[in-house]
């Protein structure tokens, strides 16, 4: 098991005709580099494979990763700079990249890319834990179909605390998209 932190950002890239796609990723840092490992089948790594380049997103907004894992990928994009690709509009920071290595892997291949630019668009102001459980939650929801309900429900009503203690109306409606998720999953797992 790796003992290198995991960074929660957004990863944006565009197929070879163009269009985006937008997706929630751990990324790992080393040497100055942003390591991807992205678990198949990926559209993101389609992408990046196509056009060797992609965009690290840092967001304050927890809408885009809710929204992201329950359906909603369509969040206002703006052209990068120095590569074929888009960016956030709501970014904080943006760091366009381009793929150097690939360590290919059945499951999950590991991308290394090196950043070409970056520029910041606002101030990161900090999180509250709202928007911590939020993410938290976002993980959970993309990986329903490998976890035990009661692990699911469980770490909910743990995300829940925060919340009810720190939230705002942009945290609330990413945690009621999330909460949407795990009923229509229960609904759908209690079905078959």
């Amino acid at each position: 098991m790796s003992t290198e932190a995991i960074f929660e950002t957004v990863v944006t890239t565009v197929d070879p005709e163009g269009r985006p796609h937008v997706a929630p990723m751990g990324v790992r840092y080393r040497d100055g580099r942003v390591v991807l490992m992205p678990f198949r089948p990926s559209a993101t790594l389609d992408n990046i494979l196509a056009t060797r380049c992609a965009v690290l997103n840092l967001v304050a907004d927890v809408r885009v990763f809710a929204g992201c894992v329950t359906g909603r990928h369509d969040w206002p994009l703006e052209r990068a700079q120095r590569i074929r690709g888009l960016r956030l509009a709501a970014a904080l920071r943006h760091v366009e990249l381009r793929l150097d290595e690939l360590a290919d892997d059945a499951e999950r291949p590991m991308l290394t890319l090196t950043p070409l630019h970056e520029a910041t668009h606002a101030p990161f102001v900090g999180f509250n834990r709202a928007q911590a459980a939020v993410v938290e939650a976002a993980v959970l929801v993309s990986r329903l179909f490998m976890l035990a309900p009661e692990k699911v429900d469980t770490e909910m009503r743990y995300l829940q605390i925060a919340i009810d203690k720190t939230a705002g109306p942009a945290e609330r409606e990413a945690w009621s998209w999330l909460l949407d998720a795990v009923g229509a999953w229960r609904t759908r797992t209690e079905a078959a």
